[in-house]
């Protein structure tokens, strides 16, 4: 009876042939993959926030006394660590139009006549690059016996907490991008079979850009109020970045197969996510993280829509630029990979 059961069950195996079988090489390749991910992940984002420092603040300077501005300067220029990076601008009407132009990211209006000084800040840039300019500025001040009486000059909206809503809302497209991208390729192979194949996918990826751009917006916007700014725009720029990461998800996928979706995520979430100015804007990240930050999707897009928000589009040009790019590389790239792969050797017939 014994015998039967073993000769139906097959003959005897080891434990190791078990694990071959149930994990291939390329799986344990594949998880090795996934570990390095997760601990880049883990790196990327506390090496970036574990400790903020302002680092060369564009600052304003003014006073109707050009000597108290002067030496005003001077002062917040030489401080340990280049925390600012002051100017001096012709007035107070010179300085918030900067700050409206995202030329600089506060100003301090210095008062000849007596001791308290006005700092004008946006809110809307982020809450915490507020926070840091009006602590360094205020312990400036109080070593010299003056006192400073913040102005918020752009405020962000009552439904957006520390100007964050700009960066999730791009987090959210840029998740939605890498993931249709992912799905198309899943469902029928990485790497698309020709080029036709190739334009279906890009085609099925402009359509669902378009449709997440503007549910994004509306949520974000009508919905929920924690982004004002103009509908259109914020929608065009969804649209252009959810297609912007797609495409660019499409092209790794054509290069490496399944492996680029890592690749896709090592960009835009391992690289792009800590560096996109959100939690942190550049002036308060460290170096690596605020050199990379405003050439990828996720860096780009945050402040593209916190300039459309609050701004009135001020700023967003190069970041839609940048955008633009990463695009058109994407899809030239996965054009390009179909057709190679369309001219290959073809298989050889059955013998």
């Amino acid at each position: 009876m014994a015998q039967t059961a073993q000769a139906l069950d097959g003959p005897h195996r080891s434990f190791l042939d078990e694990l071959k079988d149930a994990v291939s090489v390329r799986a344990a390749l594949l998880v090795l993959g996934v570990l390095a991910l997760q601990l880049g992940f883990i790196t990327s984002y506390i090496g970036a926030f574990h400790q903020p420092k302002p680092h060369r603040i564009p600052l304003a300077v003014t006073s109707p006394d050009t000597q108290v501005a002067d030496e005003a300067l001077y002062r917040l220029a030489r401080l340990p660590g280049d925390p600012l990076e002051p100017r001096t601008v012709a007035d107070e009407t010179a300085a918030r139009r900067q700050i409206t132009e995202r030329e600089v990211d506060g100003a301090l209006v210095m008062d000849p006549r007596g001791t308290t000084d006005r700092l004008l800040v946006a809110g809307g840039g982020g809450g915490a690059l507020r926070q840091a300019i009006t602590e360094v500025v205020t312990k400036v001040e109080k070593s010299q016996n003056r006192t400073v009486r913040v102005v918020d000059v752009v405020p962000g909206a009552v439904g957006d907490a520390r100007g964050l809503s700009s960066f999730y809302l791009v987090v959210g497209w840029c998740v939605g991008g890498y993931l249709c991208a992912a799905i198309l390729a899943i469902s029928a192979g990485a790497r698309p079979a020709n080029a036709a194949r190739a334009f279906i996918r890009l085609g099925v990826l402009l359509l669902y850009s378009i449709t997440a751009g503007l549910l994004g917006t509306v949520i974000a916007g009508p919905v929920l109020d924690a982004l004002p700014g103009s509908v259109r725009a914020l929608w065009g720029l969804g649209t252009l970045l959810v297609f912007a990461v797609g495409a660019i998800t499409l092209a790794l996928q054509g290069l490496a197969g399944v492996i680029g979706i890592g690749l896709a995520i090592l960009l835009v979430v391992v690289l792009g996510n800590p560096s996109a100015g959100g939690a942190y804007p550049y002036p308060l990240l460290p170096s690596f993280w605020r050199a990379i930050g405003p050439a990828l999707p996720p860096g780009a897009g945050t402040y593209a829509a916190r300039s459309i928000a609050y701004f009135r589009g001020n700023g967003a040009g190069g970041p839609m630029v940048v955008l633009a790019a990463w695009a058109v590389g994407g899809a030239v790239i996965t054009f390009a990979c179909a057709a190679l792969r369309r001219r290959g050797p073809a298989p050889a017939p059955p013998g």
